[in-house]
Formats: C-alpha cells, sequence, structure tokens
C-alpha cells in the first residue's frame, strides 16, 4: 500500500466512528515498517494521535481490543510525545511480561514466561529464515549472509530447547532440533489468546530498516521476559527465607539460576549482528538505553539493597519506581538471609544448600555483567551510551558490583560461553 492510500485508510477509520475491532493495524505496521519508527511522516503520526485522543474510556474498563489499540498507540507515538525510552522502543507493554502474586500464580506465571520466552525468539528465527530465502521485503538493509543465518538458527534452538523440553512440546530431545521452517517456527509462536498474535507483531516497531534490528529488539524483549520471570522467583525467596523455608528457597534459587545460565545462547545470538549495521541503527535510538530496564534494577535490588552511592546514580533515578521500592524498605535476599541466620531458621543442611545456591545465582549473574560488557565493547567500542550514559565505561564499572554479602565468593568458575565474536559458522 503506498503511503497515500495508507493515509486515506486511517483517515476513513476515523471518520467511521473508529471502531477498534477494525482498526488499520497491518496498514499501519506497514507504513512504520516502510521507513523506520523513527522516519515515519508528521501526518501519518498527527492521524495516530488523533486515532488516541477518541479513545477516551478508563484503560481499566475497556475491552481488550481497546486496551490494545491503546497500548499500541502510545508505543507507536512516544517519539511524537516526546518520551521516547527503553521501555517504549521494546513495546513491553504490549508484551504482558508475566507476573504472579502468589505460589500458584508463580508456577503459572512460570508457564508464561516460557511461552512468551519461545514465542519472541521463535519469531526471530522465523524472520531469519523468511528473509534468507527472500520472502519478505521488511528490514530489507544489510541482510546478513547465509552462514550467519545458519549460525542463528542454531544458537535460538538451543536457547529455547530448556523451556521448549519444560512445556512439554515434542522435538526437543538432546541432539535434536526442535523446528525447521518458518512455518513450524511461527506455529510455535502463536498465542491462544485473540490479542495475543496481534500484540506480538505490534511489538515490532524498528527505528530504522537495517535486517538486523529485528534480532536485536526480539532478543532485548527476550531478556526483560526473562528478567521480570527471575525478580518474581526473587521475590518468593525472600518470603521463603523470612518465615525458614529453607528448601523452597534453594529451589527457587536453583531455578532462578538456571534461567540465566540457559540464555547465555541469547547474548551468542546477539553477537552474530554484524556491527555496522548495528551501529547504524542505533543512530536513531537515542533516549532508548538499557540502563532504564525496570526488571533488571528491581532483580538486582532483590538481591541486595543497593548502596547509597548506587541508588543515587543514573542507573536507579533511570527506574524511580525501583528506586522508590527501595526507598520505601523493600527486602532483599541478602538481608533475609542474614536475619534467617541470625535468628536459626536456617538448620543444616537445607541451610547450607541455600547459601550455595546464593553462590552459585551470584556466579551466573556475574558472569551474564561480564559477557554483556564484552558484547557492548566489541559492537561499541568507545563511544557513549544511547540513554545518556556514557556506555561500555559504565558497564565496566558495574560488572564486579557485588550481588549478595552476606555469602561469600564464586562456588566455582566463570561458566563457559559461546564465544564473542569470530567465524560465523
Amino acid at each position: 500500500m503506498s503511503r497515500c492510500g495508507f493515509v486515506r485508510e486511517l483517515a476513513s477509520w476515523l471518520s467511521g466512528g473508529g471502531e477498534t475491532g477494525s482498526f488499520p493495524y497491518s496498514a499501519v505496521l506497514a507504513e512504520f515498517h516502510r521507513v523506520g519508527k523513527h522516519f515515519v511522516e508528521k501526518e501519518v503520526l498527527a492521524l495516530l494521535d488523533q486515532a488516541r485522543t477518541q479513545l477516551t474510556a478508563p484503560a481499566a474498563t475497556r475491552a481488550p481490543h481497546a486496551r490494545l489499540l491503546s497500548d499500541f498507540l502510545d508505543v507507536a507515538l512516544d517519539k511524537w510525545d516526546g518520551r521516547y525510552d527503553y521501555r517504549s522502543y521494546l513495546a513491553l507493554r504490549l508484551l504482558r511480561l508475566p507476573v504472579g502474586d502468589d505460589v500458584a500464580g508463580l508456577f503459572a506465571a512460570r508457564r508464561d514466561q516460557d511461552r512468551l520466552l519461545v514465542r519472541l525468539v521463535a519469531d526471530a528465527l522465523a524472520f531469519e529464515l523468511t528473509a534468507a530465502c527472500g520472502a519478505t521485503d521488511l528490514l530489507p538493509e544489510r541482510r546478513p549472509r547465509r552462514e550467519v543465518v545458519t549460525k542463528r538458527y542454531r544458537l535460538g534452538v538451543r536457547a529455547l530447547s530448556p523451556a521448549l523440553a519444560r512445556l512439554g512440546i515434542a522435538g526437543t530431545a538432546p541432539g535434536r532440533e526442535a523446528v525447521a521452517t518458518p512455518d513450524e517456527l511461527r506455529a510455535i509462536a502463536a498465542d491462544a489468546e485473540p490479542t495475543g498474535e496481534l500484540a506480538l507483531r505490534l511489538s515490532m516497531l524498528p527505528v530504522h530498516v537495517s535486517h538486523d534490528e529485528y534480532l536485536f529488539i526480539r532478543v532485548l524483549q527476550s531478556y526483560e521476559c526473562l528478567f521480570t520471570g527471575i525478580a518474581e522467583e526473587l521475590r518468593a525467596i525472600v518470603a521463603a527465607l523470612s518465615v525458614g523455608h529453607a528448601r523452597r528457597a534453594a529451589e527457587r534459587l536453583a531455578y532462578a539460576r538456571g534461567q540465566l545460565t540457559a540464555a547465555g545462547p541469547l547474548f551468542s545470538l546477539l553477537a552474530t549482528m554484524q556491527p555496522e549495521a548495528f551501529r547504524t541503527f542505533r543512530e536513531y535510538t537515542a533516549g532508548a538505553s538499557a540502563i532504564q530496564s525496570r526488571s533488571y534494577k528491581l532483580m538486582e535490588s532483590l538481591c541486595r539493597t543497593p548502596e547509597g552511592s548506587r541508588l543515587d546514580s543514573a542507573a536507579y533515578h533511570q527506574v524511580p519506581e525501583v528506586r522508590d521500592l527501595v526507598h520505601a524498605g523493600q527486602p532483599s535476599i541478602d538481608d533475609a538471609f542474614r536475619a534467617a541466620v541470625r535468628d536459626g531458621l536456617l538448620a543444616a543442611p537445607d541451610g547450607e544448600r541455600v547459601e550455595e545456591e546464593m553462590r552459585s545465582f551470584a556466579a551466573a549473574l556475574l558472569q551474564w555483567r561480564r559477557t554483556h560488557h564484552r558484547l557492548a565493547t566489541r559492537m561499541l567500542g568507545p563511544r557513549p551510551g544511547t540513554g545518556y550514559t556514557e556506555g561500555t565505561p559504565y558497564l565496566a564499572a558495574v560488572r564486579s558490583i557485588p550481588v549478595f554479602t552476606s555469602v561469600a565468593g564464586d562456588p566455582r568458575p566463570p561458566l563457559p560461553t559461546e564465544p564473542i565474536g569470530g567465524s560465523p559458522e
């Protein structure tokens, strides 16, 4: 559809009363994908702003379609509004990151997290295979070589395998390829909820037309999914320690550590990005940076209450909601563990297992930080960060911040990871 045709379709929808169920999502997405979010013309954005104005009901009382449209327009208009940031770049409000408020809810959230992770990574791989076959003109600049696509597929399947196994999806036995074609990948990524599949499509709004930005967005969304789930596990661990449920705390620590460790291939997947492609689309992401990740800061602060200098740094001023929680006295695992030891709630051998699992989780998180720094150094070099941060020097400074102080030292050497950079084979 031409831009003029798209404008006519959107204007017709507005003049017809703006029924939320008939909003021309496909036409809007096509226009955003044609030029990249950063380059969408003001005439188009003004029409979308007008559409948003017509949604007057409070979000809590809207039907799912109306809520979806409202959230999509807020994400699409973030630059127009002057509030573009990491969360809006990744369209996180559209993904409905899973959380659970009680034991039953936490286990349901685990399943939802696995499903969302599978959908995100499978969608990224489906795009890679579809583009390699020449079956799409989406994000056409700097297509990767076929051997790079092959490597991305292998790493993506490896990253998905633990979640697929937990979900009981066939074909995920060790040594077997879980999926093979774009259609199969998209089938795995499908959502049974009426608006779920549409929300996944709408959550892909790159700022440019570089091929690799699709992968970049999906991997960062996957990490946000993981961090949100891990933060929920950490909340449950604090609660378990406070009443002396050492075994439950240890089991949840082991699960959280396994989530971090199993996600290693996601970094390796990011490392296949072409640095020149990354630097091209990164020029248009000013204002959005991972330093604004609420889920990561929540995870960090649930492990150990940040020191005053950390809490007053740009890292926490970028996430005021988390900073407010800490100031309000949010308990941490470090504090709960010390209190449980002091009160004699952690008898051997379960208490010793908690301590061991805390060390293991700390080792996994420190390894994640080191790998993040290495990858950023490879991609960015000395360039400053995009969220008004100093980039790799910041990552270098924070990569060794202790995860816990109530237990000493890592229990094992750093975990092996896929090499960053090098040959695509």
